[in-house]
């Protein structure tokens, strides 16, 4: 037997103590991902706490006179001027008649952005020639705000209704399409391959694997373009506007009275507040596996 392999022959007196001197390797511990720990806590209370402090700080500051009336009009005041507008309405026209045409000009424009742009979106994502045509002018025109293009939407469609709601339109017609783009080009190609080795048609593929896949991200970007789209109507209801929430607003600035300014911007609030908890319902019934780990 050689040097080496002498050197390397344990005893069988030596074996037991030899193996019990190797070093055990350590447990194998398993790491639960929790969605860094937002799943399941009580949100819901903990916004309602912060709803109550950013209240109470509000209501402080007008007690204390720490800021002008005219800048901060106190809650009470607020809560006031909205029974008088409800009561009395507004600039000749009753809360429900500026609620109605605000929401009339909201869910038309909506309509029509996600009737355009889920199939444009959609499109770009399967077709690399449709997302090489569409893209660049969807990309230039995305982040311009919507008053910079305001005056085209007058001086093309004049001062009635279809400026309005073409400028609310282009407002949220961006997030919908770029999200279905998004939505389709995160879809694993082992999906669309797998369809396809069991047969799937074209139609079948887009139906079944394409859409499905691409509603999460859809959904998302109908929520978005929905406060994107209140957030728009202040600017819409600038154009020669006699009804509305936004030109309850504008109107009142002019004035300098705040508590109707504030009465128009929690309205507005509530009203986007509950469009996207509406979405969200939707979300919760069609796509409910979304934000699961």
């Amino acid at each position: 037997m050689s040097e080496i392999a002498q050197d390397i022959v344990l005893r069988p007196d030596q074996l037991h103590t030899h193996t019990l001197s190797q070093p055990l390797p350590r447990p194998v511990r398993t790491v639960e991902m929790t969605s860094f720990g937002i799943v399941g806590r009580p949100t819901a209370a903990i916004s309602l706490v912060a709803a109550v402090v950013i209240l109470s700080a509000w209501w402080a500051a007008s007690w204390f006179s720490l800021v002008s009336p005219l800048f901060l009009p106190a809650p009470a005041e607020v809560v006031t001027q909205f029974a008088n507008i409800y009561r009395d309405g507004y600039a000749g026209a009753s809360l429900g008649e500026h609620l109605f045409a605000s929401l009339f000009r909201i869910l038309t424009a909506a309509a029509i952005a996600i009737s355009l742009a889920i199939p444009i979106g959609l499109l770009m994502g399967v077709n690399r020639v449709a997302k090489g045509v569409l893209d660049t002018p969807i990309e230039f025109y995305w982040p311009l705000p919507p008053l910079s293009y305001l005056p085209l939407m007058i001086i093309w469609l004049g001062i009635g209704e279809t400026s309005k709601i073409t400028l609310l339109t282009l407002a949220m017609f961006a997030p919908i399409c770029l999200s279905a783009q998004a939505g389709v080009r995160a879809l694993p190609i082992e999906r669309i391959n797998a369809a396809r080795s069991l047969g799937a048609s074209r139609f079948q593929l887009f139906t079944d694997i394409v859409f499905p896949s691409a509603l999460p991200e859809i959904l998302t970007g109908v929520r978005i373009a929905l406060g994107i789209g209140w957030g728009t109507l202040v600017a819409a209801e600038l154009i020669a506007s006699t009804r509305g929430i936004g030109f309850m607003i504008m109107s009142a600035a002019q004035f300098l009275a705040t508590d109707v300014v504030f009465v128009g911007i929690f309205i507005i609030a509530a009203c986007a507040f509950a469009s996207a908890a509406a979405i969200r319902l939707l979300e919760a019934a069609l796509v409910p596996w979304k934000g699961r780990t």
